[in-house]
């Protein structure tokens, strides 16, 4: 394999800085220069202004080996990369035939006045390789300058992957010389924290070069995510599974399912597995629950229904929660957490039944501070479970805490 490349990808755009738009065209590079071996070191995004733009392209030339550049090609005033980039190199711009050309037939097809500003966009640097934007009009440009490799991109996510993968990436991988692959894989893990999973696998960790192993933390669970650098797919694949293995051996226990597999599909998965049904009784929640599970294609067949039981009167009437349980106990108690996942379940004729009830604040209620969760469990001839959970944050991310906790039970009743 030829020496290590160094790729950055620039994304320029006030509407970027703003959040009116996601950064989605550098996520999308990353992935596919990864698949290629081309590791990327850096991202950056930069708004409509000459002299940071300027400053930004100086940094990536004495840093990276390839820079890729979406945004700021079209035709007006704030469309500020070819200046940029012309404070930084030096190189001198002509107007390019063809794209002028190209240009013109369009407004003239659509019969309406070309406005002069038009004109910019056909305008490339002396000496670049064109690229004919089919899906467009802009063209991008290919500019080789003191060693590094720059590459100009309409910021449209359709122009800009059209031109990526019809010219761009033949280019890098003939012009690099690289035949190698980067790919990676994420593992999910539920019930166990970030600090404790680092630690079960820390002598793992510190041996493994390739694949790479990085915990981290996300607001659903853990997940580990192996990055394995190759010369063949294949062998990346063979990397990633080894790694995987010696994982799943030290806290396969906790372990949910890998990239797009998630925990609610795990849970639609057993229940279609023991050909089993669940129904929800939602107060906290308030629906949340049953709508991650039917959200899950084939979800039709595990889902008996939920009822959203957030008032008292609803709990009693509706759920038939006893006026003696809620008298003495509180609607925030385990007793009504289990009176409410027996009910729904056989109200809603499921074999699973779950519920849920606490406090999601910020004030407190019936004397139980926010963050104070009952989930229970109700099983057609089994047994009738309920946990209390200690739960911190906003009022939202308690209520979201409490459904990946639900999640995370029922998983764990069913397997």
């Amino acid at each position: 394999m030829t020496k290590e490349m160094k790729a950055e990808i620039i994304a320029v755009g006030t509407e970027l800085l703003l959040g009116q738009i996601a950064n989605t065209n550098a996520q999308w590079l990353s992935q596919q220069l990864a698949r290629r071996g081309i590791n990327v070191y850096q991202h950056a995004v930069v708004g409509d202004n000459l002299d940071r733009v300027t400053a930004v392209f100086a940094d990536a030339q004495d840093r990276s080996d390839i820079i890729m550049v979406t945004g700021g090609l079209g035709p007006t005033e704030d469309d500020l990369t070819r200046e940029a980039f012309q404070k930084v190199s030096g190189l001198d711009m002509v107007e390019h035939g063809p794209s002028m050309k190209k240009i013109e037939s369009f407004f003239k097809e659509r019969k309406t006045d070309m406005t002069p500003n038009n004109r910019k966009q056909a305008r490339v640097f002396k000496g670049a390789e064109v690229l004919d934007n089919q899906a467009g009009m802009a063209p991008g440009m290919i500019v080789e300058n003191e060693g590094a490799t720059w590459v100009f991109l309409p910021g449209v996510p359709r122009e800009m992957k059209w031109l990526t993968e019809n010219s761009v990436l033949p280019y890098l991988q003939k012009r690099t010389g690289i035949k190698g692959i980067i790919k990676s894989t994420v593992l999910k893990f539920i019930g166990i924290g970030e600090s404790l999973l680092e630690h079960e696998l820390s002598s793992l960790i510190q041996s493994q070069s390739n694949p790479t192993i990085a915990p981290l933390a996300q607001e659903s669970g853990v997940v580990i995510r192996l990055t394995a650098k190759a010369d063949t797919a294949e062998k990346a694949d063979e990397l990633i599974e080894k790694t995987s293995q010696q994982i799943l051996e030290k806290v396969g226990q906790y372990y949910v399912g890998r990239d797009e597999e998630s925990i609610e599909g795990r849970v639609i998965s057993l229940l279609a597995e023991k050909n089993k049904q669940i129904a929800a009784a939602e107060s906290l929640t308030g629906g949340m629950f049953m709508q991650k599970l039917i959200s899950v294609e084939g979800a039709s067949k595990a889902c008996a229904g939920g009822i959203v039981s957030y008032t008292e009167e609803v709990k009693k009437d509706v759920l038939g929660v006893s006026e003696k349980t809620i008298r003495e106990k509180g609607t925030i108690s385990s007793e009504c957490a289990l009176e409410m996942a027996v009910n729904v379940r056989r109200k809603l004729g499921a074999d699973v039944g779950i519920s849920f009830t606490g406090v999601a604040g910020p004030e407190k209620a019936e004397g139980h501070s926010a963050g104070t969760v009952y989930i229970a469990i109700s099983q057609e001839g089994g047994r009738d479970v309920v946990e209390k959970f200690l739960l911190n944050g906003t009022r939202d991310s308690i209520r979201q805490k409490t459904v990946t906790k639900g999640l995370q039970f029922i998983f764990e009743t069913l397997k």
